[in-house]
């Protein structure tokens, strides 16, 4: 497993907005830390880690003296610009036990579209419980064999056998439909909307 280290600075405390635009307000909790820890992140890097490695990324956080394991447990998003305003990071022995809702990213839909079908994604997340270590930062589904009328399962994620999934089997988290149904689909739409 890589390791990816973020470096956390202490934030002091101020009433009033976070003004520092190269930094992203944060903090870190958990184990081996003492209560909830004002942190702050270098953007750039913070960013690059999402970009690479998903809103729920396992990390070493280095901060003061100490390097110390964890994982983005929530990232906050500005609504209008999309930016990241504040990210809480829980650290963790690799061993706890958690749970986690990990990101599906499906591969193949070049292949889909190629024979004139798409992808409907209903879920792009699961719910699982296990040791920290076994968690990945994403579960990636192949979809390029996929026929139209197939669905996407429990049975399509490739998951480690010691996580327990905290939904049932038979959730679907997308289907393979036709690109012109979707394309006829949006013209209805279009032409409902211009009547009204």
């Amino acid at each position: 497993m890589e390791e990816i280290i973020l470096e956390a600075i202490e934030r002091a405390k101020q009433p009033g907005k976070f003004k520092e635009t190269e930094f992203v307000p944060g903090i870190i909790y958990g184990d081996s830390v003492d209560g909830a820890t004002s942190v702050k992140f270098d953007a750039l890097a913070l960013k690059k880690i999402l970009a690479n490695h998903g809103s729920n990324a396992k990390v070493w956080i280095k901060y003061k003296d100490s390097k110390k394991f964890g994982f983005i447990k929530e990232v906050q998003k500005h609504p209008v610009s999309g930016s990241v305003i504040h990210v809480d990071v829980q650290m963790v022995s690799k061993d706890h036990e958690i749970k986690l809702q990990i990101p599906i990213a499906f591969r193949g839909e070049e292949d889909l579209r190629n024979r004139q079908l798409q992808l409907q994604v209903y879920k792009s997340e699961i719910t699982v419980f296990g040791k920290m270590s076994l968690m990945s930062d994403l579960i990636y589904v192949d979809i390029s064999e996929k026929k139209l009328g197939d669905t996407i399962t429990l049975r399509d994620l490739d998951l480690n056998k010691q996580i327990n999934v905290g939904e049932k089997e038979d959730v679907v988290y997308g289907m393979i439909i036709s690109l012109n149904t979707q394309t006829a689909d949006a013209a209805v739409e279009a032409e409902t909307e211009q009547k009204s």
